[in-house]
């Protein structure tokens, strides 16, 4: 994901030249500073604030967004000239809407005053189909008739996302706006890119005044009697495939409830003992959910809200790795996704060759014209393992060999990439070294232009080997053995499998760092290691390329005080060159980077190792907003009666912040899920101690549906089957 460290204000740059990083987020003002909503329906989101409106607060990221543009800037709600009083502010879990409580605050009408706590009103606003809906319910308290005004105010400035982010642009397009009716108006913007893109909004009933930025509503209501409007904000792109016609407030509404309940509906669940940690379920479930997208490929869950409403191919293949036992359908979806946009030239701008996995996706103003190169931009390096890693998860998940099967050509062009585009200097290590230089520099999780170095600190010249991403390869080429050898390619399993041996043979003599405990960072372009102790090194636990006496060293060393920091494992230990606890990568902690290291310590055995790490994330959610996972939080070490420092423009939701939960407790109970063998296993599962008892709900296997409940008695744990259709095995190693 591209680099999100936050530079000092009053730095400016092009989209062509930075100080500090190429893509970095330059936002004047953090995410952190007020309560933030979240909206999100495909290819549209909203960032409003707690009373529903947004860009009442000049350089904020609030707004209503499409395809990479914000077609919205302002939206605000008045009550005879004031804003209301907020009572509430809540977002349903069953669907992607918001709803508001607020009251007026005192107001002179005439001659006469209107105290406050008079009229109660009811904000509901949700997105569907690329258009934002919105009903005003008001209930008056008064004790006579009383007529009242309402005005909404907006704008739109058809920024690009990247300009949101702080990139400067030397010339933009021709924005106007006009009133198309007596109940609504419209703003059109004409890109540079040659390309229309509107938004239209309409009111109801008709305002008593509309022009190009306010609507007067008035109206006179009795005691006790309620009145109700509704406003629907229309986003419309020229450049999309698809244009949909608005409908009413009821009938989007209800398709929203349908949508989300049928994206649900087979899903594994869980409750528990523990009232929070439910909490906790329930919100990483809904923000999974809200994040999907459903296009013709299948599921795709985008990466987070606000920055990265898109495809991106690393985030999207690790939210269905953390989610595979729990709704394989994600996994399907990703491999499909991004097998149909699969690399199949060389195109240095976009640093694709035929193989290679997409990084990100975009559809704005600035990637049309390439001013960022990120329409389609392929500038990861490790997007294309971890691409092979999940098909052979999915298929030993599912069994689904015909999927593979139709996708067979595109894992073996990915594996094609990795021995020919991805071992550049022919090594045996998979490197990176951007070919363009609009592109990012760094090119594995950890993207910040800052964030790949040596123990003096100084940067490391490419080409950049990295350690997690060797690990991955490692497994892809051994998933790739087992997938092989299930479609009848038996020489060709043999060879892989001996590949990732070699492979392995190679990263230890290479990247082990015997005086650290632990691997080095990577290697740089003169095979010299970075001996930096950060969280990369257990991730080489999660891919099992470590060796079993190695991984438990790894393991003591990343719980260890300078890099556990007590909310999780820091991305790099205290005391090291470049640490920064308010760094995006530098010493930062982000769920996701905890969750793959948990499942790696679980994979070795390590519980009570997984279980710390799983315990301090649940704690860190216990005091986020909503109960929610953000993408990051800062690494200052945890203290009594204290919250985690939230990094200021961290994404909330964050798709594989929000599936860290379900990896993590996936691992510490030990579930695997064997479609070939027909068995769900429990492989000494363990549970922390803030929970006695957990259920899964409709855990499937091939056509099985099982229900467990596990029950934690001291040191063990009891597994007890509550119900089960089908055939599969339910085991239980101790």
């Amino acid at each position: 994901m591209p680099d999100n460290i936050l530079p000092l204000r009053g730095i400016s740059k092009t989209a062509s030249q930075s100080l500090w990083s190429e893509y970095d987020i330059e936002a004047n003002t953090a995410l952190t500073d007020r309560v933030l909503r979240t909206l999100k329906h495909a290819d549209a989101f909203a960032v409003v604030d707690g009373f529903g409106d947004f860009g009442t607060s000049p350089d904020t990221a609030e707004g209503l967004y499409f395809r990479d543009t914000r077609f919205l800037s302002k939206l605000g709600l008045r009550l005879e000239g004031k804003r209301p009083l907020l009572l509430n502010s809540w977002a349903h879990e069953d669907k992607s809407a918001l709803s508001i409580e607020m009251t007026n605050p005192n107001i002179l009408l005439s001659a006469t005053k209107m105290p406050k706590d008079t009229i109660f009103m009811h904000r509901t606003m949700f997105l569907w189909d690329a258009t934002c809906y919105q009903r005003i319910s008001l209930r008056s308290y008064a004790r006579q008739w009383t007529r009242l005004r309402l005005d909404f105010l907006f704008d739109a400035d058809f920024q690009d996302m990247f300009e949101v982010r702080g990139t400067r642009r030397t010339s933009r397009g021709i924005t106007s706006s006009c009133v198309i009716g007596s109940d609504a108006t419209e703003f059109c913007y004409i890109g540079l890119d040659g390309v229309e893109r509107r938004t239209i909004l309409r009111f109801s009933p008709a305002p008593a005044i509309v022009d190009t930025n306010r609507a007067t509503l008035q109206f006179d209501i009795a005691p006790q009697e309620r009145a109700s409007f509704f406003l629907s904000i229309e986003c419309v792109d020229a450049s999309a495939n698809k244009v949909t016609e608005p409908t009413s407030f009821v009938k989007a509404y209800r398709q929203t409830r349908l949508a989300r309940r049928a994206a649900t509906t087979n899903i594994a669940t869980v409750t528990s003992s523990n009232k929070s940690f439910d909490e906790i379920i329930c919100r990483a479930t809904s923000d999974i959910y809200t994040l999907v997208s459903r296009g013709e490929h299948g599921a795709y869950p985008f990466a987070g809200i606000p920055w990265f409403n898109t495809v991106f191919g690393r985030d999207g293949i690790i939210t269905a790795i953390l989610l595979l036992w729990m709704d394989p359908s994600i996994a399907r979806g990703v491999l499909r996704t991004l097998a149909a946009t699969q690399a199949t030239t060389v195109d240095n701008k976009a640093d694709a060759q035929p193989g290679k996995i997409l990084h990100e996706m975009r559809h704005g103003e600035m990637a049309r014209l390439g001013e960022v190169p990120f329409g389609l931009y392929y500038g990861t390096v490790d997007a294309t393992p971890l691409f092979v890693m999940l098909a052979g998860m999915y298929l030993e998940r599912t069994g689904d060999v015909e999927t593979i099967q139709k996708l067979w050509p595109n894992i073996r062009a990915a594996l094609n990439w990795i021995d020919e585009f991805g071992d550049c200097d022919g090594d045996g290590f998979v490197e990176y070294a951007r070919t363009d230089g609009n592109g990012l520099i760094n090119q594995g999780w950890k993207d910040s232009y800052d964030a790949i170095f040596h123990a003096n600190g100084n940067d490391a010249d490419g080409p950049i080997a990295l350690c997690e991403v060797q690990g991955y390869v490692f497994a892809a080429k051994l998933h790739a053995a087992l997938m092989a050898r299930r479609l009848g390619h038996a020489e060709m399993a043999t060879t892989l499998a001996m590949e990732a041996e070699r492979l392995r043979d190679n990263f230890e003599g290479a990247f082990w760092c015997d005086d650290l405990d632990t691997y080095a960072l990577a290697l740089d372009g003169r095979k010299q290691p970075c001996r930096v102790i950060t969280s990369n090194a257990g991730h080489a636990l999660f891919s099992r390329i470590a060796k079993p006496e190695r991984a438990v060293r790894v393991a003591a060393r990343l719980l260890r005080p300078d890099t556990f920091s007590g909310w999780g494992i820091r991305t790099l230990a205290t005391g090291q060159p470049r640490f920064n606890p308010m760094s995006y990568h530098n010493g930062s902690v982000w769920p996701h980077d905890n969750a793959l290291i948990g499942m790696g310590f679980a994979g070795y055995g390590l519980k009570i190792e997984a279980v710390r790490v799983f315990g301090a994330l649940c704690d860190a959610a216990v005091h986020q907003n909503m109960l929610r996972l953000p993408e990051l939080f800062c690494g200052f070490n945890r203290r009594p009666h204290r919250a985690p420092t939230p990094y200021p423009v961290a994404c909330a939701p964050q798709a594989w912040a929000a599936g860290a939960v379900f990896g993590l407790l996936g691992a510490v109970i030990g579930l695997e899920l064997k479609q070939q063998e027909d068995e769900i296993l429990f492989s000494r599962p363990v549970l922390p101690d803030f929970l006695e008892e957990v259920v899964l709900h409709n855990i499937s296997l091939g056509t099985s549906l099982v229900t467990v409940r596990l029950n934690r008695r001291l040191e063990d744990v009891a597994v007890n089957i509550l119900s089960r259709i089908g055939s599969s095995k339910i085991m239980i190693a101790k």
